[in-house]
């Protein structure tokens, strides 16, 4: 289905797919919430929240119980959205759904996505088997593979192949804006990742988070042509896209999420 462009931006995964970043457009939150904010773990107003989901859920033709959204911890838990979530009441959803960082899932019409604010969203599609993940990679995420985490649940759930795996690496900080102190630097190098690949250095050292997934992704087999990266960085664009950098922590979320269609 085709979204507003001035309130989402979206990723062409094929047939039957809906998947997307939402920007600050079109909704009803305030102050540094506005105006497109539907996560409710950030301060922003419950009701506000609430009619902002709706209006989503209203575009994607789906009931607000079927947005699944975790509450994240900078952590590497992946979580499976199966019938036996859907059947559960919103205490229990909303325990399961506790210190999670990526969700996947073969349910059709179930809008499963991750919250960001300059960390970096990924999105994971199986075409072959219709299924579906998303991940919220902040730099300890990164650090901790949690996209890797996500894909290795996904095989084994469903049989996912790496090589058949379209991946969105959505907006997030750039280079350019991610200084990061001695400490960070050190865990990546600790981690063994190639810091003369992904880090430079200016006043402070600068890591690339997006190259950092994408090259987590291809490591674990995902083929680099079918790595879209939205290449937009939201320290840099915060009049489209919430940035905690800018606005400080009490301010709103993107949504990077996925819908697999009937």
């Amino acid at each position: 289905m085709l979204l507003p462009n001035d309130t989402f931006l979206q990723y062409n995964l094929g047939p039957k797919v809906t998947a997307f970043s939402t920007r600050r457009y079109g909704g009803v939150s305030k102050g540094n919430y506005a105006t497109f904010n539907v996560n409710d773990y950030c301060g922003d107003h419950p009701d506000d929240v609430m009619v902002n989901r709706q209006l989503l859920c209203r575009l994607l033709g789906i009931t607000v119980d079927r947005l699944v959204m975790p509450h994240q911890i900078h952590g590497i838990q992946v979580r499976l959205i199966d019938d036996a979530f859907l059947k559960m009441d919103d205490v229990a959803r909303r325990q399961f759904l506790e210190g999670v960082d990526a969700l996947i899932t073969c349910e059709t019409n179930i809008c499963i996505g991750v919250s960001t604010a300059d960390c970096i969203p990924v999105i994971l599609y199986d075409p072959v088997h219709h299924v579906c993940g998303v991940a919220h990679a902040g730099w300890r995420g990164t650090v901790a593979r949690i996209v890797c985490h996500t894909l290795s649940t996904m095989q084994q759930h469903f049989a996912t192949q790496p090589q058949e795996i379209r991946a969105v690496i959505g907006p997030g900080i750039s280079l350019l804006a991610f200084e990061v102190g001695q400490e960070v630097y050190d865990t990546f190098a600790s981690e063994h990742f190639p810091m003369q690949r992904i880090a430079e250095k200016y006043d402070k050292w600068h890591i690339d988070l997006p190259l950092c997934n994408r090259m987590l992704l291809t490591d674990a087999g995902v083929r680099d042509e079918y790595i879209h990266d939205a290449a937009i960085c939201t320290y840099n664009n915060p009049r489209d896209y919430f940035s905690a950098r800018r606005l400080g922590i009490h301010s709103g979320r993107i949504l990077t999420a996925i819908l697999i269609e009937n």
